[in-house]
């Protein structure tokens, strides 16, 4: 195989690798910039529609707006007690009156035992990955954090390196060039 080939195939290989990281990084904190929230489903409760490891995207939703926005039978993201535990559960009624929402998972039998307050709303689903949930929580916590710094770092290192590798080849090209161009005139 000539080095052209060999080259081409690295330049797709890097540029593939380099695509698939920035989608990665725009699904894991992109979201943020157009006003989403991400959180990882951790448990089974809402089978069959997020499932354990799925990454769902939420959209915010003030205090004061919730009794205009939530419904029943909408998917609802909250805190869920004091430890600040976040859940998504299904809405099975609205209490204007005393300000509190009642859910339930999609997949549990009964009605959830406390009731969400206003204030603990974070926002409705909009639209979640399958598995990338695991991706997600992995690197934020060593080791996958670490694998991730050193996987960018090596991604920026594959990039670069046959610049370097190109522009000593062509400085060396330029200069012979140079000088069989001179020995030309000289000649002359």
């Amino acid at each position: 195989m000539n080095m052209q080939k060999v080259k081409k195939i690295f330049d797709i290989v890097t540029t593939v690798l380099v695509t698939l990281v920035v989608v990665l990084a725009l699904l894991l904190v992109g979201a943020r910039v157009v006003g989403l929230r991400v959180f990882t489903v951790l448990s089974g409760s809402m089978e069959p529609t997020y499932s354990p490891g799925d990454l769902i995207y939420v959209r915010s939703i003030d205090a004061e707006d919730v009794a205009q926005e939530v419904k029943a039978g909408m998917p609802l993201t909250f805190v869920l007690n004091e430890d600040l535990v976040v859940a998504t559960h299904r809405v099975v009624e609205v209490d204007l009156e005393n300000q509190h929402i009642y859910t339930k998972g999609d997949a549990n039998d009964t009605t959830d035992a406390s009731p969400v307050r206003f204030e603990n709303v974070i926002g409705t689903p909009v639209f979640s990955i399958p598995w990338l949930g695991y991706v997600s929580s992995y690197i934020q916590s060593p080791p996958g954090s670490y694998i991730a710094i050193a996987g960018g770092a090596i991604l920026l290192i594959l990039v670069f390196l046959p610049d370097l590798f190109s522009k000593k080849q062509t400085g060396v090209t330029q200069n012979d060039e140079k000088d069989t161009t001179e020995e030309r005139r000289n000649e002359e």
